[in-house]
């Protein structure tokens, strides 16, 4: 029996009708009453006739209690990206398969990258705010002589799922791509089309840095002062990552001296407090999380679970698994 653990809200929008169709053609379907809870008096007799569990955000995280109530289950199939709040490593324990969406919810997160990488590197932000305050006629070439996206460099910070959709997006346009990622090899790099940095020489020598890096204990706080420090006047930095990747003391200090630019999709905490100058700073594009999918693309992540979970009970690998080794590192 296939388990769908998706929120109410959520649930039409993943997997719609015409999915859920194709789910009851693979098998049984039950839709657990309470997601948020697999133990509860309602939900828990659904987990003995298991054998895959369907889950989203806001789902309960699938251990060893679960798994206990659960003696045909063998896979969990994640709607969203990272599983970590969603299984713990008691799934592999029992020797369950693991599925992530995440590589269909990077398609949106890196559009969005490029769309902002693009607009930092014409002075785009710079321009319009600059027009709006001055309300005169604006200099295209004095003011921006120093933009453009022609022969600027562009620094990713992060070869992830997402770090390098967003090498891929870019590599149509004329520009050169430094990546700072102490995993990748210098062999490596030259197959992705992008030139290998270190951090602090990709913050300094870039017009636009775009950070894709996971959160990770090992990488909180990892863009400090002394890196934004760095970043050259005029330049932009964004993030679509997470927002404790960033020391936001100080990010908005450093936006404060108007020397740079910022998009952030994402806030330590999220959302920022009320009294936050990260609503007010003028040289900063702040949104609501937005990159990642929404709207029509969660559709996508549904099909995507659905194909999965047509592979589990087929007893065929799974195209988007996440294995034991990748299960602390991943986003």
């Amino acid at each position: 029996m296939i388990l769908i653990a998706i929120t109410e809200q959520l649930l039409p929008r993943f997997l719609p009708e015409d999915l859920l169709t194709q789910l009851r053609e693979l098998g049984p379907v039950a839709i657990s009453p309470t997601p948020e809870d697999h133990l509860s008096p309602a939900a828990r007799p659904l987990l003995a006739e298991a054998d895959v569990i369907i889950t989203g955000w806001g789902t309960a995280p699938v251990g060893a209690e679960v798994l206990a109530a659960a003696p045909r289950l063998r896979g969990v199939i994640h709607t969203g990206g990272s599983v970590r709040a969603h299984v713990t490593q008691d799934c592999y324990g029992r020797g369950l398969v693991v599925s992530s969406q995440g590589w269909a919810n990077a398609l949106p997160v890196a559009e969005y990258s490029l769309a902002m990488i693009l607009l930092a590197c014409k002075g785009v932000f710079r321009a319009q705010r600059d027009y709006r305050t001055s309300r005169v006629p604006y200099d295209v070439q004095a003011q921006l002589a120093a933009d453009g996206a022609y022969g600027t460099q562009v620094g990713i910070i992060g070869a992830s799922t997402i770090g390098r959709r967003v090498i891929g997006l870019l590599a149509p346009f004329e520009l050169r791509i430094a990546l700072a990622d102490p995993t990748v090899s210098a062999a490596h790099a030259e197959k992705l089309g992008v030139k290998l940095m270190g951090l602090d020489e990709l913050m300094a020598t870039s017009a636009a840095v775009s950070l894709h890096a996971p959160w990770l204990p090992s990488t909180e706080n990892m863009i400090g002062g002394a890196q934004l420090a760095l970043l050259r006047d005029g330049a932009t930095f964004i993030n679509t990552a997470r927002g404790a990747i960033v020391d936001q003391t100080a990010l908005i200090a450093e936006l404060k001296t108007g020397r740079i630019d910022a998009v952030l999709d994402v806030t330590w905490p999220e959302v920022p407090e009320p009294t936050s100058p990260l609503w007010d700073l003028p040289n900063l594009t702040l949104t609501p999380h937005v990159a990642g999918a929404a709207g029509t693309e969660l559709r996508r992540l549904g099909e995507s679970a659905v194909r999965e979970t047509a592979r589990v009970l087929r007893g065929e690998s799974l195209h988007h698994g996440v294995e034991l080794a990748e299960f602390d590192t991943i986003a």
